[in-house]
């Protein structure tokens, strides 16, 4: 068997990293995700792989970097994937310029010490239900942390150009997290850009059901009921989804061989 290409992989960020969308019983918090995966796919060439996952949902940029940078350092990772600040820019008000110098700041850190860093831009809002009116901001977000990434020589993960989630079967009922299929395809992009052999497959979901006009305002207007005005309404109450929510995986465990999935 080949040399491991990496040892420690350390996931860090929000609801994206944390696996959100992607509900298998057994797994800490109920969730699997594609970080998950993709260490499940890095212990079946390499036994004896350990991962762990700081994220937790809901959090924006600073406390990501506050709660998790130091620990993830510590562990001293070979391998650190991280995704932060969508969380702040769908707020009122936000200094993109700011949050990702402070970004940059903290990836600098991860890149110091010899580990393989990726980071991911955010997704294209185009079209999306009240989403799509901050497209400008994502797009000005992401320019900059593909920057970063080469400033720093990290993977980028563009998602932003990623086609196949236009498919609304991508992502899961609120709209704003991946489906369990969406999850799975982003593993797919993790590994392929790594360069990590693997077997997982992209779902096949078959032709996407066509919605008329009618169909997709009642869809929105249940959407908007159910999730918009009670995110909208934990926002002004600073509450976040994440207030009572622990790391998956807070210590690096050993990822079972053989591809095995982790409990």
């Amino acid at each position: 068997m080949s040399e491991p290409l990496y040892r420690t992989f350390v996931a860090l960020g929000d609801s994206f990293t944390e696996g959100v969308g992607d509900v298998v019983d057994g797994y800490p918090n109920g969730l699997r995700g594609w970080a998950d995966l993709v260490a499940e796919q890095l212990a079946k060439n390499w036994p004896g792989v350990r991962y762990a996952n700081l994220a937790i949902r809901g959090r924006m940029l600073g406390p990501i970097l506050d709660e998790q940078l130091a620990p993830a350092l510590d562990m001293e990772p070979d391998l650190v994937a991280i995704y932060a600040g969508a969380n702040d820019i769908i707020r009122p008000r936000v200094d993109i310029d700011g949050l990702v110098a402070r970004y940059d700041e903290a990836i600098g850190k991860l890149a110091a010490t010899g580990a393989t860093v990726v980071l991911f831009t955010a997704r294209d809002t185009a079209g999306a239900v009240v989403f799509d009116q901050l497209r400008g901001r994502f797009a000005i977000y992401n320019e900059l942390v593909r920057e970063v990434a080469e400033r720093h020589k990290c993977v980028v993960i563009d998602f932003w150009r990623f086609n196949e989630y236009n498919d609304f079967r991508m992502w899961d009922w609120d709209r704003i997290h991946m489906s369990a299929a969406g999850h799975q395809n982003m593993a797919i992009r993790v590994l392929d850009e790594l360069g990590v052999p693997h077997d997982l497959e992209a779902v096949d979901l078959g032709p996407a059901p066509v919605l008329d006009a009618g169909q997709q305002r009642k869809a929105d207007r249940i959407w908007f009921r159910d999730f918009a005005v009670p995110w909208i309404a934990r926002r002004v109450r600073g509450i976040s989804s994440g207030d009572t929510v622990s790391p998956k995986y807070p210590t690096p465990v050993s990822v079972p061989g053989r591809g095995a999935p982790i409990r």
